[in-house]
């Protein structure tokens, strides 16, 4: 593949939440359920792209995020599985599903978010990941994603092939597409069926309506169990049928679909070797158990709260709320971030530099557990807790975000900060600073500069620790 897979669309929050039922609701015959767990992942969009990502693939999703703790926790999940987001803004909430399920049965599902808000302009590095792409899914939730103008000029100046993976409150998909895999009911809802038509004949008018409304090379329309009917120039559609049966959970199965199909046609596939390929993928996928299978293990989610002196400006829902004021205002997000333990004149010179870049300040702080794995089992010294609440206490600093990763990516593709800045050697390795922080690359995703700024020469928290056992054992 001479690019990355790019998957472009509205990227939604998913939870399964399990429990059990013994009894019914005292004042209304429904069943109480009691939660035994909860799991987290990617839904949308940026499941497609984690099916992707899985196979092994570089994969890129362009999706909104919305400054809330839904947005946060959904960077998070996407950087565990190595997609690389590259944000646009989000008006709004996050959208969220929920299950309630009991003995693998789904009882109830919940959804929040409200109606879709505008997702904000692309960079310029956005525009060009889809021009270098290897293949762009545009996996559509009706969110508005799939209806940004410069997206779809975008997509229409692509050479990669596009796979439109439609949604009937969706826009039309852009002219001149390799394949659309609408599933029956999607083809349905935007070409009406004919009174008394068969189920094949029914999917093969929808499919070839449209492949002419839409210009597209080719329509495979998902059968579920009974595998895809492929529709292109030809007069006679092309049945696909699953390897063999299969039951199961299905959630995620169209997703997984179009993530085969958008990876063969990467790889140089035809269009019908790429549909097969999906059927046998979609299916193997449903008899391995759905998405509890095939999804890695759960990140934790980032710091909610701290409780304490400074706790209201440490944690996500702190972040957030500084977020949507500091943007409303029309200001400058600025952050930072390190391991900051034990804090001293040094880091405090690089906070009130910082400080002074803009309208707000976000230390990006690694946890426990992520300072632990850069610097060894007897670091930190300080607790995260104690950290986080030193930092807030900084007049220069208005939130403190807290994250177990081994780098702040994930944060700042949620925090997506104007100004990243950092201070210490960076500044005095010679060339172009700015270009060797490893976070540079991430602040273009969505139009950011990072920025170094003077080091107080001489300051070091690992040369003060050394320097304090010196001292004990003399």
């Amino acid at each position: 593949m001479r690019g990355p897979v790019v998957v472009l669309g509205d990227a939604l929050l998913d939870r399964d939440v399990e429990g059990v039922v013994s009894r019914l609701c005292p004042d209304s015959p429904v069943p109480v359920l009691d939660e035994t767990s909860a799991t987290d992942r990617p839904g949308g969009a940026g499941l497609a792209a984690v099916f992707a990502a899985a196979q092994g693939a570089e994969v890129v999703l362009v999706t909104a995020l919305a400054d809330d703790a839904g947005g946060a926790r959904l960077s998070a999940l996407l950087a565990a599985a190595g997609v690389q987001v590259y944000p646009l803004a989000l008006s709004g909430a996050t959208p969220e599903k929920i299950r309630l399920r009991a003995r693998g049965r789904v009882l109830l599902r919940h959804d929040r978010g409200g109606t879709s808000g505008e997702p904000g302009q692309p960079s310029d590095e956005v525009l060009r990941v889809i021009g270098a792409a290897s293949a762009v899914l545009v996996s559509d939730y009706g969110r508005g994603v799939a209806r940004q103008p410069a997206l779809r000029d975008a997509l229409a100046a692509t050479r990669a092939p596009v796979v439109w993976d439609p949604h009937p409150r969706g826009p039309a998909a852009v002219p001149g597409i390799h394949l659309a895999t609408p599933n029956e009911s999607e083809v349905r809802e935007l070409v009406p069926a004919l009174p008394g038509a068969s189920r094949l004949a029914t999917a093969s008018r929808g499919a070839q309506g449209l492949r002419r409304r839409w210009r597209a090379g080719a329509v495979a329309v998902t059968l579920g169990g009974d595998g895809a009917l492929l529709c292109h120039a030809g007069s006679t559609p092309l049945v696909v049928p699953t390897p063999g049966s299969a039951e199961g959970d299905t959630c995620g199965a169209g997703d997984r679909f179009a993530a085969a199909a958008s990876l063969a046609l990467a790889q140089g596939a035809l269009v019908s070797e790429a549909v097969q390929a999906a059927v046998a993928e979609a299916s193997a996928y449903v008899a391995g158990g759905g998405v509890a299978a095939a999804l890695p293990p759960p990140v934790p989610p980032m710091t909610a709260g701290v409780v304490g002196r400074g706790g209201d400006r440490v944690g996500v829902a702190a972040a957030a709320t500084l977020l949507g004021e500091v943007r409303a205002a029309g200001g400058t997000v600025v952050a930072t971030g390190g391991c900051f333990d034990l804090v001293h004149a040094g880091h405090v010179a690089t906070l009130q530099a910082a400080r002074q870049l803009g309208d707000c300040l976000i230390v990006c702080l690694n946890s426990d557990v992520s300072v632990a794995g850069l610097k060894g089992p007897d670091r930190p010294v300080m607790s995260e807790g104690d950290r986080s609440r030193l930092l807030a206490a900084l007049s220069c600093v208005d939130a403190v975000l807290v994250f177990d990763e081994p780098t702040p990516d994930a944060a700042l593709s949620w925090v997506r900060p104007d100004i990243w800045v950092k201070g210490g050697d960076y500044a005095t390795g010679g060339g172009d600073a700015a270009a060797t922080l490893p976070e540079a690359e991430v602040l273009r995703r969505w139009g950011g500069n990072t920025v170094v700024v003077p080091y107080l020469d001489g300051r070091s928290t690992t040369d003060m620790i050394v320097r304090s056992i010196g001292e004990r054992t003399r």
